[in-house]
């Protein structure tokens, strides 16, 4: 396939992929996400309590905040006020949370509760799958610190790594990892989480003024897991011999 893309890239290649840990270092977990131009910076804190939901159910809880910075767009992006915030924030945190729930064991937190927040410094497309990339990271080196309070390797506690990845549709071309230019005008767009071991998370897929075919829905998952595969292979090089999970697998 012979796509036009505005970065030269070939139409199933990704963006520059670099994660960079403990990038702050307050948090117990800190992790800047770069995908080309769009830079997450996710932290994950850990509080001593649960939701009032879960005291004295001795299980943990995972939540997840998203936002982007003023400047992280142009023009400048207002912040949210007030406890007021943007239905596409909400929608992307959200996000966030399912994606990393998903795979953790939250019997075998106990009762404290991990606050993963993603800020947006700079977007140029796919700030949700680069915030979901740069949690999981920042989720596994707060556990890493916590290692010694937990009571089970967190092998145990996390059953896989979790990455996500952009695909689209644009004149019947199939494309990964969109940028801002291509996914302001592709035909199709969709959002693919997976885990590690090739087990699907989330699916958000929607035609933009344009329908596609079942056949091409598959075409774009395929393509979607051939980068998850290429993301969860950076996520394990970025921790090198700390890594604490399992071998992301060939996904099929």
């Amino acid at each position: 396939m012979n796509a036009q893309r505005p970065d030269g890239r070939a139409w199933d290649a990704l963006r520059p992929l670099r994660f960079q840990r403990h990038f702050t270092g307050q948090p117990a977990g800190s992790v800047l996400a770069c995908m080309g131009r769009t830079m997450v910076l996710c932290t994950c804190c850990v509080e001593a309590g649960v939701p009032e939901f879960l005291v004295g159910t001795g299980k943990g809880w995972l939540t997840a905040e998203y936002e982007m910075l003023p400047g992280s767009t142009r023009p400048r992006k207002s912040r949210d006020r007030s406890g007021k915030i943007d239905g596409r924030s909400v929608e992307i945190q959200r996000l966030i949370g399912r994606s990393l729930r998903a795979v953790v064991d939250l019997e075998k937190l106990g009762e404290r509760t991990l606050w993963i927040d993603c800020d947006v410094l700079e977007a140029d497309g796919g700030t949700r799958t680069a915030s979901v990339n740069g949690a999981c990271l920042a989720l596994l080196d707060a556990l890493l610190s916590l290692q010694d309070q937990l009571p089970c390797p967190i092998r145990e506690i996390i059953r896989s790594n979790v990455a996500a990845v952009s695909v689209g549709l644009r004149d019947g071309t199939p494309l990964l990892d969109l940028d801002y230019a291509e996914d302001k005008d592709v035909d199709v767009d969709l959002n693919l989480v997976m885990t590690g071991s090739g087990e699907v998370i989330e699916v958000q897929a929607g035609g933009e003024e344009a329908t596609f075919s079942v056949a091409q829905l598959e075409q774009l998952i395929n393509l979607g897991k051939r980068g998850i595969l290429q993301i969860s292979q950076a996520q394990r090089e970025a921790f090198g011999p700390q890594w604490p999970l399992d071998a992301p697998s060939e996904i099929c």
